[in-house]
């Protein structure tokens, strides 16, 4: 067991607020390759990595990625206060993965150690991936700040706009509240297992299982980068199923237009008084079961979503949009 050094054990209650950001959806996969139920954190970074990628972070050195064990090592409050001031793997993502190349694959589960070592050291040795004005340096730590991601410190070998050929980059980030479903298929003999599987370009975030509920409520936030050329929200629902593959309870897809056109729109909505700012129409052509209407609630850009499950005999899924620019 490895000790934090010369800062002093953790309060309980930060021990309690490293648990719960653990804990958040987005924080429930490894930030670099997608495996599940990560127990490792660059306490530096601010990200959770599983075990495999935790290996190559070691080997770039403490000075870029201070890996530690989130339940085997003693941490500081002020590692803890990293973590949380970065606010979790979405988060550090969006500014480390801003600039990703158009169609590049990111490691996965299976991949071997070398394809790890490739990637994670081009996006946090090499910083490949920053945003051409952004390269973090600092002689305490390499964290990010949460507050939208704004610019701490620049460089001079990231400032050529040719640098940037061939990336995508990321304008801000999307929220989803993940609310409930009603009257979803059976896909056991009696219920079903669900799950809800949400997808923007090559980002997937899902949320936990509920056994035996086809009305289950969910009310879990997970967090998506939106890139500068974005498509469709899609959203799946599936059964989970211990021997057999996961089956398939319905599918929608969330148009993001109305809601992002109108945020940029308005400008910054901590200006703004609660008003309506868009709509995103239902039609024969949408999964909508009503309109879905963009509203400015106490400074933030929301939209409630209600979707009838389609491909599927039955099924409906609420869900409550925000949208979160990036700092430009």
């Amino acid at each position: 067991m490895s000790c934090s050094s010369g800062h002093g054990k953790a309060s309980p209650e930060k021990l309690r607020k490293l648990k719960d950001l653990l804990l958040k959806s987005d924080n429930r996969i490894c930030a670099d390759c997608g495996a599940v139920d990560p127990k490792w954190a660059s306490s530096n970074i601010g990200v959770f990595i599983c075990l495999k990628c935790s290996g190559v972070h070691r080997s770039l050195g403490t000075h870029i990625s201070k890996v530690m064990s989130v339940t085997l090592d003693e941490w500081s409050d002020d590692q803890i206060d990293s973590m949380l001031e970065v606010g979790g793997n979405s988060y550090a993502n969006s500014i480390y993965e801003a600039f990703l190349p158009a169609g590049y694959l990111k490691p996965n589960p299976n991949s071997t150690y070398d394809e790890r070592a490739e990637f994670i050291r081009s996006k946090y040795e090499l910083q490949e991936f920053l945003k051409p004005s952004l390269r973090i340096v600092s002689s305490k730590s390499s964290h990010l700040s949460s507050d939208s991601g704004k610019d701490k410190h620049s460089s001079s070998s990231f400032n050529s706009p040719a640098n940037a050929a061939g990336m995508v980059e990321f304008i801000g980030i999307l929220k989803v509240k993940v609310i409930k479903g009603r009257n979803l298929a059976i896909r056991d003999m009696l219920s079903s297992d669900p799950y809800v599987v949400l997808t923007l370009g090559q980002q997937k975030a899902q949320t936990s299982v509920i056994k035996s509920n086809l009305n289950p409520v969910w009310n879990e936030e997970l967090n998506l980068s939106v890139p500068e050329s974005y498509g469709a929200l899609k959203v799946q629902v599936f059964d989970h199923d211990v021997i057999s593959s996961d089956d398939i309870m319905g599918e929608a897809e969330v148009d993001l237009q109305p809601m992002i056109a109108g945020a940029m729109a308005f400008g910054d909505p901590d200006l703004l008084a609660d008003m309506q700012i868009g709509k995103w129409l239902k039609s024969d052509d949408n999964a909508l079961i009503n309109d879905s209407l963009v509203n400015i609630i106490d400074g933030k850009v929301i939209q409630e979503v209600s979707l009838r499950l389609q491909r599927v005999e039955c099924g409906e899924l609420d869900m409550e949009l925000q949208w979160i620019p990036l700092s430009q």
